[in-house]
Order: structure tokens, then C-alpha cells, then sequence
């Protein structure tokens, strides 16, 4: 199976040309290229695949094979990809990307004849909690916002994101039976200031990443929601920052940020995974 390897700010996935190959048990492709230790190394699998009615489709999985909906560093190294590679015309500066949660629109940077940054128009979050709604989970009560980016996110406000036993919270929220059965993705933020939120995240089927693009956009939108920032923020995550504007108008969120392909390769996936 020949691959891509490619990264948005540290949230790493492993990338096939669909328009070229075709995988076999995309699940267990999953499983293997994710592990760091015996595989590529990556936070899951992304399959860039035809359309009848986008320039391209994205499948993704997490790394433990589950199938997710949608992946906002994911699509924007999808969007470098199909012009990088020519499946788009170089003329373009505007793609689309079919996904499990509907069809989404990206602006391209293009410099020197390579896309470095990629604008995604997210479209709207939605308000799937009480503001805020009030949990038990690893032995205390913590109050979160929850936000639908096309998947599910429970956003937490702390006072030190550094200070937060991830390991050990993460996997509560994300079985807690409150999100069950699809499971949540959990993001702990520290509002900076009005313009500036720092964030670690718990995603669902991969655990800690660097960074989670949908994430991000649910964090800005629960601080908006919630009064403590204004309409355009940036999001520090460990692998870096991404700009989201909510745009009031439309209710969109649009999210900014970089888009960077690592290296290529050809990888035989193993019967035991």
C-alpha cells in the first residue's frame, strides 16, 4: 500500500490515494499504520477517495479502526494533497471535500506552487448541552459545554490545562455514559484572554493528540457561547495554533492553519493486525 504521510500542526494521519489504489480492510489498515512502534506512526488513517459530487471524499479512521466523521487537520492536508498532487487543476484555489458530516468547503494558500495554509469553512457548531451541563467522571464533577462539529465534543474550562491527568480523564468522558454509545471527544481549555485560548484534547479511538481541528473550533465556540471570548480567537494546541472566526452572519466557523506533507512511502500491512 503506498501512503502519505502528512501532519496540521502535529495531528498526524497516514494518507492513501483512493483515486489510484484500492484498501483492503481499511479498519485494520487503520490499526497497523497508526502504531508507533510497529507501523507508520499516525493518529489514524485518511483515505482521499472520488466523488460524484465533491472534488474528492474523505474517509477516516482513528487509530483504533473506528470509523470517525470528520477530521479538521485531517481535511486540510486533504486539500494539500488533491492540488499538491494534481486531482484538482492548479488554477484552483477553492476545493471541495465530501465527508461524513456533509460536504466542506476550503480555501487554499498556495505558495511556490505547494498549498501551506488551508482555510476550512466548518459550518455551524451546535449546542448539544446545558450551558454548562454538570458530569461526574474520575471521582469529581467538572462542568463542559457540549458542541457538535459534525462529531461530538464535551469542552471543559480549567484553570492550568497542564495540571489536568489526561490519561485518566480522557478515557472517563469519552465512556461515560453520557456520551455513550458513540463516545465524545474532550477538549480542556485555558482562556488566556479574550482572543486566546490554550487547549490539550482527549479524542475518542486515538487518546491524546497534539491537536484536533474540530476540537478547536468547539472550544472557540463554546468560549463564545459562553461569554468568555470574542468572535475570532486563536487556539494553542500542542502542536501548534490555529485561528477560528465565527462568522455571524452564516453562523459558520472557519478554521485556518497550516498543512504539511512529511514524507511518502509503500507499507505491506501484516495478517495479525
Amino acid at each position: 500500500m503506498e501512503f502519505t504521510k502528512m501532519q496540521g500542526i502535529g495531528n498526524d494521519y497516514v494518507y492513501v490515494d483512493c483515486f489510484k489504489e484500492k484498501v483492503e480492510q481499511p479498519e485494520r489498515a487503520a490499526r497497523f499504520v497508526s502504531d508507533r512502534h510497529f507501523g507508520v506512526g499516525s493518529d489514524g488513517l485518511i483515505l482521499i477517495c472520488p466523488s460524484d459530487r465533491a472534488d474528492c471524499r474523505m474517509e477516516m479512521y482513528n487509530a483504533d479502526g473506528s470509523l470517525g466523521l470528520m477530521c479538521g487537520n485531517g481535511i486540510r492536508c486533504v486539500g494539500k494533497y488533491v492540488y499538491d498532487h494534481g486531482i484538482v487543476s492548479p488554477d484552483k484555489r477553492e476545493v471541495t471535500v465530501d465527508t461524513a458530516s456533509g460536504i466542506k468547503r476550503l480555501s487554499l494558500l498556495v505558495e511556490q506552487g505547494k498549498v501551506s495554509q488551508v482555510t476550512v469553512d466548518m459550518g455551524e457548531g451546535k449546542l448539544t448541552s446545558r450551558l454548562p451541563e454538570t458530569i461526574r467522571a474520575a471521582e469529581r464533577d467538572w462542568e463542559f459545554v457540549g458542541i457538535d462539529m459534525g462529531n461530538p465534543h464535551a469542552v471543559c474550562r480549567v484553570e492550568d490545562t497542564e495540571t489536568v491527568d489526561l490519561e485518566r480523564v480522557g478515557p472517563a468522558f469519552e465512556y461515560h455514559p453520557r456520551f455513550m454509545p458513540h463516545r465524545v471527544n474532550t477538549e480542556f481549555i485555558q482562556i488566556l484572554d479574550r482572543k486566546n485560548i490554550r487547549m490539550r484534547v482527549w479524542e475518542r479511538g486515538s487518546g491524546e493528540t497534539w491537536a484536533c481541528g474540530t476540537g478547536a473550533c468547539a472550544s472557540a465556540f463554546a468560549s463564545i457561547l459562553s461569554g468568555w471570548a470574542e468572535d475570532e480567537v486563536r487556539v494553542f494546541l500542542r502542536g501548534g495554533s490555529l485561528s477560528v472566526c465565527l462568522d455571524r452572519e452564516t453562523n459558520h466557523l472557519f478554521m485556518t492553519g497550516p498543512a504539511v506533507e512529511v514524507f511518502r512511502g509503500d507499507v505491506e500491512i501484516p495478517p495479525e493486525f
